[in-house]
């Protein structure tokens, strides 16, 4: 006990910032950041990396720390599209405090309560950050009896959650912002153990082209050492390549840092729980007994944690009047496949299957172009990512389809266009008449005469029909002649009657509806 006494100190506060899309999540974080940046060059500290765009430090790290009074807090950045949600509510589950984000001139959005849920799901502390208070048609009133229609009660609302005008753009109200943060972090009473080997949570992966696997960890407990074993599910990294938010190299870190390690044998689940281990030994003897003892569970978790996951095609029912789309994705970061793969998932519909036949990290490769070579009409889909050289030289020869972008948004409207194209290809089947039958005759193998009355459009000798029974459709077949007052026919027009002899593996029975159709395309 008294150990624990000496070893159990008080921790820096996790804070993610959540709420509707352009309600200024990121014009936050950025000042916030620039702001701290600016503080430390003024000291004489090292400038970290801010403001940059796709493939910027701020998107491969996802999280950051700043100074606020001598005490530190570290932001998690999660990506603000809708298609990023998985990662908005790992964020939820890792933080500590949330920061609910609300336009003052747009109000409560479908998000900002999409993101309350989460936030009251992991049940963490938060605040609202009433936002953009600096416009002429800002109302930080409306926003609060808003969120009270939505049952959230801020303080003077008749609630006790904190609510703060800010601005993102002149920096009214984040310094009382940032004193809420640490107010609730006091009470919360935050506590680690520096002197235990680390532990914590994965936020983001990714393929460095250049120098290997990559994955940044959030220390929530212990100290990491250069030296150590990390081992996330199935994959380890040495404590090797080990570099802070501002990819400057580290010796150690401790709780609430976020931590860049280079290095892993495989890719680490995103939002899996890391630990640190003293020898590589040691590290392996666990990942050996998780995968051995802790059942289907970590079995399937140790086959996520591959670079790539394919589908088993053979195991596959997938019904034969859809159009079946295949593809494979490929991306910059773990996060962001989940997220492609999300917003493609919502262009199918009762004609449209997408068939995702692998989807992994890194460029799209020449084994990608082989897999994808199997389907009829592949395509190959790269967010953030670039083609290599030797899968480059494939494409005209398997006729795959390549599209990449840094834009996510642009891969889903691509491949909605592409997908329309590909749906006016597809034959389709005109109605041309409908005929009741009323008497069957004779039948002959496959053939049956049969009579009846025409109810709309038209038969014609030679057209194709569908039999129906009681409005489900029983079999198909062919009209091979039609006589029409027991003299040879061409065609018979509505409200007459008529026989004819039709070719069908099902028997027509009186009563039956007969469907003459057209192919079209």
């Amino acid at each position: 006990m008294d150990n624990n006494k000496i070893t159990n100190i008080h921790r820096p506060p996790v804070v993610v910032v959540m709420g509707h899309i352009d309600h200024g999540k990121s014009e936050l974080l950025d000042y916030i950041r620039k702001t701290n940046a600016a503080k430390k060059t003024a000291k004489g500290e090292p400038h970290p990396v801010v403001g940059q765009e796709a493939g910027g430090i701020t998107q491969c790290i996802g999280a950051y720390e700043i100074d606020v009074k001598g005490k530190r807090i570290t932001f998690l950045d999660t990506p603000g599209h809708e298609a990023f949600s998985k990662m908005r509510s790992r964020g939820a589950k890792i933080a500590d405090i949330a920061i609910l984000v609300i336009a003052a001139d747009e109000g409560v959005k479908p998000q900002t309560l999409e993101a309350y849920k989460k936030i009251k799901k992991e049940k963490i502390p938060f605040t609202v950050a009433i936002n953009k208070i600096d416009k002429p048609e800002a109302n930080s009133e409306q926003v609060k009896a808003q969120l009270a229609e939505n049952q959230i009660f801020v303080e003077n609302h008749g609630g006790e959650i904190p609510a703060i005008d800010i601005s993102a753009k002149t920096g009214q109200g984040i310094n009382e912002l940032l004193d809420m943060v640490l107010l609730l972090a006091e009470m919360e009473n935050l506590t680690a153990n520096f002197k235990e080997n680390a532990s914590g949570t994965v936020i983001e992966s990714h393929l460095d082209s250049k120098r290997g696997v990559a994955a940044t960890l959030l220390v929530k407990n212990g100290t990491m050492k250069k030296g150590m074993f990390v081992v996330c599910g199935g994959a380890i990294a040495p404590v090797r390549i080990f570099e802070d938010f501002r990819g400057n190299s580290l010796e150690q870190a401790t709780f609430s840092s976020p931590v860049k390690i280079i290095g892993f044998d495989k890719i680490p689940e995103v939002g899996a729980e890391f630990k640190t281990f003293n020898t590589k030994k040691e590290a392996e003897t666990v990942r050996t007994a998780l995968e051995k003892t802790q059942g289907v569970e970590n079995a399937a978790l140790a086959a996520k944690n591959a670079s790539v996951t394919e589908r088993d095609i053979s195991t596959e029912n997938i019904q034969e009047e859809k159009i079946i789309i295949p593809i494979i994705i490929k991306a910059d970061t773990a996060g962001s496949v989940e997220a492609v793969e999300k917003e493609i998932m919502k262009l199918q519909d009762e004609e449209t299957f997408v068939d995702v036949l692998r989807k992994g990290v890194g460029n799209i490769s020449e084994n990608d172009i082989r897999l994808a070579s199997s389907a009829k009409n592949p395509i190959a889909l790269g967010f953030n990512v670039g083609v290599d050289a030797s899968a480059g030289e494939l494409i005209e020869k398997f006729s795959v389809t390549i599209q990449t972008s840094d834009i996510i948004y642009k891969i889903s409207e691509w491949l909605d266009g592409e997908i329309k194209k590909r749906k006016l290809l597809i034959p389709r089947e005109e109605m041309m008449g409908k005929a009741e039958i009323l008497k069957t005759f004779s039948k002959i193998k496959n053939k049956q005469l049969v009579g009846g009355r025409v109810l709309e459009g038209k038969i014609t000798d030679n057209a194709s029909v569908k039999i129906k029974r009681k409005d489900f459709e029983i079999g198909q077949g062919k009209i091979i002649e039609i006589q029409q007052n027991k003299v040879k026919a061409r065609e018979v027009g509505e409200g007459k009657e008529f026989g004819i002899i039709i070719e069908s593996k099902s028997e027509i029975a009186k009563g039956d509806l007969i469907e003459i159709v057209k192919k079209i395309g």
